[in-house]
């Protein structure tokens, strides 16, 4: 008999879900726009909206994962001032979603970073090694400890929050108000103004690559097709963004001694252009003691990590690996 989950990637912009076999991976998949504008209400309507379109005939479905940006309770059921979600607050998840489903199954919340690493430990790059270290590059900077297949969750659920680690204390401030922290130079908004700014009196290819001819519209991926076209200008941007994500790593892997580390996120997509400077600096910041087999690797599967990652919240916790909650 098979075993299914459905997991769901909660964003900013969309709710993408799949229906998920514990051993072959995704079945199926949908996706709805969030519409996070219209309040917490609304958006836990259009996961269970979501969640009713992939659930089967036969109902054989043993649970469902969610993971979502911002922080998450340690019981795993309440996310807790999600900043791509301003107006939220703290919203149990769990019980939105089981009233509006009529579901006593289990339904685990957990960071979108997190479950991404779960994801790649399962399904992705990572399946090869018990423990590594996940960045993902988007919106913001996320991170994820994987270790001996699990999260790593810290004290209160709330570790490797790699996105706020500083790399100059007297940096950029990022969203989270650290000075220098590297979602303050490789967050989304972070690397487009960078490159805005540097190629304003620059001859770059990507001045012909940007919408309506403005350089205020460029993006990662514009600057990724204008570096593989041979664009010196946005290859020396990459160089810079990989040298700062270096720099972070190199700091995660002394704390950490945990020397694999896997970058994924819709910015990985740039790959080598960003992942070889990275490669090529991270060892000027690792204590001799630790700098053999660092390995930096670029996770494959896109957004299916993080749906992958979620459903298998659920079936960690049918298996009872990784139990939600414990006694205070």
């Amino acid at each position: 008999m098979r075993t299914l989950a459905v997991g769901i990637d909660l964003g900013g912009t969309s709710i993408k879900g799949a229906l998920v076999d514990k051993e072959d991976g995704i079945v199926e998949e949908h996706s709805l726009p969030t519409e996070a504008e219209q309040g917490p209400e609304h958006v836990l309507d259009r996961i269970a909206t979501v969640v009713k379109k992939l659930w089967p005939e036969d109902g054989a479905v043993h649970g469902i994962g969610i993971g979502s940006p911002g922080g998450v309770s340690w019981d795993r059921t309440t996310v807790v001032r999600s900043p791509n979600f301003p107006d939220w607050g703290t919203v149990n998840v769990r019980d939105g979603i089981a009233r509006r489903l009529g579901f006593d199954g289990p339904i685990v919340v957990g960071n979108d970073a997190n479950v991404a690493g779960l994801g790649s430990a399962y399904y992705g790059a990572g399946r090869p090694h018990d423990h590594f270290i996940m960045v993902t590059l988007g919106t913001g900077v996320g991170g994820a400890i994987i270790y001996q297949n699990r999260i790593f969750r810290g004290s209160t659920g709330a570790a490797a929050e790699i996105g706020h680690m500083t790399i100059d204390y007297e940096g950029p401030l990022a969203r989270s108000g650290v000075a220098g922290a590297i979602e303050g130079y490789l967050g989304n908004q972070f690397l487009s103004r960078h490159a805005f700014l540097r190629l304003l009196n620059e001859d770059s290819l990507v001045h012909d690559l940007v919408p309506e001819g403005n350089l205020k519209n460029v993006t990662p991926k514009i600057l990724s097709r204008a570096a593989e076209k041979g664009d010196a200008s946005a290859r020396r941007i990459w160089e810079w963004a990989g040298h700062k994500l270096g720099c972070v790593l190199g700091s995660a892997i002394n704390l950490l001694d945990i020397r694999t580390v896997i970058v994924g996120g819709g910015t990985s997509g740039a790959g080598d252009l960003l992942l070889s400077p990275a490669r090529d600096t991270v060892r000027r910041f690792v204590t001799p003691a630790l700098q053999e087999n660092i390995v930096i690797l670029r996770e494959t599967l896109g957004n299916e990590v993080g749906i992958l990652g979620a459903a298998r919240l659920a079936f960690q916790y049918l298996d009872a690996d990784d139990p939600p909650s414990r006694s205070k």
